[in-house]
């Protein structure tokens, strides 16, 4: 599968910093992008209202002190409004890509991450980051032995239920594409449009005053605050692997991983359960060890291992 620039023909984003569409013979000046980079950000909005909003119109799906958002039926209902919302966010992408930039169906699944599906690639970023969680990995697997609960693949079951795959390909599948199109600059594709991301989470604000009425607002406040910031912070994080990757499975990976392992400890100390000094001192040392050695290897193989010539969306020399 040849490089984006090559599949596509028709535009080649950030060519040198410049947006550079597909110029008539007989025309001197380039043509404009079909739409400004306002406007995708725009239509980024207005994807993440479809797949929010619809949660209050229901009384199956709406946030109730009686309800939880864990209950079988809740997420039943979730899941099938948050999959038609998926479904016409693509679809709308899809003819955006074919009406403006006239692609064809290979041309447009593979901005969309579909196809190829860049199995090889998609593995490197899972590793790439599993780097930065070393330390609590060791503590899972080796101090609270969490090896004997994959016994029963509890851990995989309740990965699988998460809503990683459809934010994935509402903000990046269905939106990163878009950016491409609109000449929207390589830095806010990748530090911008996660941002509406993050705000995205806001509603769990309400959620969490509904569920838990005793918390301080401040604290409240606080929570949603931190939340806005690590969710944003990894929109970034998950824009860059797509882009170089062109991997929907892959961030849809990463995004799984990430939810599973939880943010890492980054202080106190490491402790199994029979709650020995002495081994819990040699626990901590070795956790921090791996939690630094881990974060510096990420930190070295960043662009080794997330680059990807055949399926990336952004050309290696374009960075």
């Amino acid at each position: 599968m040849p490089a984006l620039g090559e599949v596509l023909k028709k535009f080649n984003p950030w060519h040198k910093g410049t947006y550079h569409p597909p110029q008539p013979i007989s025309q001197e000046e380039p043509l404009p992008p079909p739409f400004t980079a306002s406007t995708a950000y725009l239509l980024l909005a207005l994807y993440a209202l479809i797949y929010f909003i619809p949660f209050y119109l229901s009384p199956t799906t709406r946030p109730s002190p009686t309800l939880s958002r864990d209950a079988p039926s809740v997420i039943r209902a979730r899941i099938r409004s948050v999959s038609l919302s998926c479904a016409i966010c693509t679809l709308t992408t899809s003819l955006i890509l074919s009406r403006y930039a006239s692609l064809s169906p290979s041309a447009i699944f593979h901005l969309l991450g579909v196809y190829p599906l860049a199995l090889i690639p998609a593995v490197k970023i899972l590793f790439l980051t599993a780097l930065l969680f070393l330390g609590p990995l060791y503590s899972y697997f080796i101090v609270e032995k969490g090896y004997k609960q994959w016994s029963t693949l509890l851990p995989l079951r309740e990965t699988v239920t998460e809503w990683t795959d459809y934010q994935e390909i509402l903000f990046r599948s269905s939106s990163l594409p878009r950016l491409l199109l609109s000449q929207a600059p390589l830095s806010s594709t990748l530090f911008l449009s996660p941002l509406i991301f993050g705000l995205s989470h806001i509603h769990h604000f309400y959620e969490f005053r509904l569920t838990h009425p005793a918390v301080p607002v401040s604290a409240s406040l606080l929570r949603s605050v931190f939340q806005l910031g690590y969710t944003t912070l990894f929109g970034s994080y998950a824009n860059f692997l797509y882009l170089r990757t062109g991997s929907l499975l892959g961030v849809c990976a990463v995004h799984a991983f990430c939810n599973c392992m939880g943010l890492p400890q980054v202080w106190g100390r490491v402790t199994d359960e029979n709650g020995d000094k002495k081994i819990n001192r040699l626990w901590t040392v070795g956790y921090y060890v791996l939690l630094v050695a881990g974060a510096w290897s990420w930190y070295r193989n960043l662009w080794g291992l997330s680059e990807s010539v055949e399926t990336g969306l952004v050309g290696v020399d374009q960075w």
